[in-house]
């Protein structure tokens, strides 16, 4: 047993890199986009990224949280700057999303992971905690910024206050992947312009009031 005067009871660990996670990442996307899910290894990873394989599962358990990971600090870059009104707001993020799903490493990680879940719960379910709940932030966000200006009705009921955010997440995230994924179709300013007139005319009577320019 370590006494508290043993220099290794309170010895701190090499501490984590962030620019080498930063660079195991990048190379998870890469080799994503080169070898396919199905051919994607650790050690595929490791090599691209110029470091151990154990170094990698010293981070990670293994290929799924991995790529998830990898994945999820894309999604991270998208913020919501204040653009003066909900309408704006809620445009800026769609074409940012749209911009994010233009590059070939977030498009190819984030359909092989997407089918790979589909087979695989607990990947789904890490999906849902690294990337959806984390990205939900955006839609908290917008709602508060807009309850601000008086464009929505603050919800008293904070349950169903969750439940409009989810849906309205859902709702901007499923039309954006769908069109762009699915249906190979683009989405430009004027696609996010009726995309937002669409989505507002059912969110209340003070959001369609406030849409200069739409």
């Amino acid at each position: 047993m370590l006494s508290h005067d043993d220099p290794r009871a309170t010895r701190p660990g090499r501490p984590r890199s962030t620019a080498a996670d930063a660079a195991i990442l990048e190379a998870t996307r890469a080799s994503l986009v080169d070898l396919g899910w199905s051919k994607l290894t650790m050690g595929d990873v490791a090599n691209r990224a110029g470091v151990a394989k154990t170094t990698l599962y010293r981070r990670w358990a293994g290929k799924n949280e991995l790529v998830v990971d990898a994945v999820a600090v894309l999604f991270d870059e998208l913020e919501l700057p204040d653009r003066g009104s909900l309408a704006a707001d809620v445009q800026g993020v769609v074409l940012q999303f749209a911009a994010l799903l233009e590059r070939p490493e977030a498009r190819t990680a984030l359909m092989a992971v997407v089918a790979e879940s589909t087979r695989d719960d607990s990947l789904r379910i890490r999906i849902r905690d690294s990337i959806v709940d984390r990205q939900k932030r955006l839609v908290l966000e917008g709602r508060r910024r807009a309850q601000r200006r008086g464009e929505l009705p603050v919800e008293s009921d904070a349950m169903a206050a969750e439940r409009t955010a989810d849906l309205i997440f859902d709702v901007i995230a499923g039309a954006v992947v769908h069109r762009m994924l699915v249906s190979a179709e683009p989405v430009d300013t004027d696609w996010a312009r009726r995309f937002t007139l669409l989505l507002l005319s059912g969110l209340g009577p003070a959001a369609r009031e406030r849409r200069p320019g739409i």
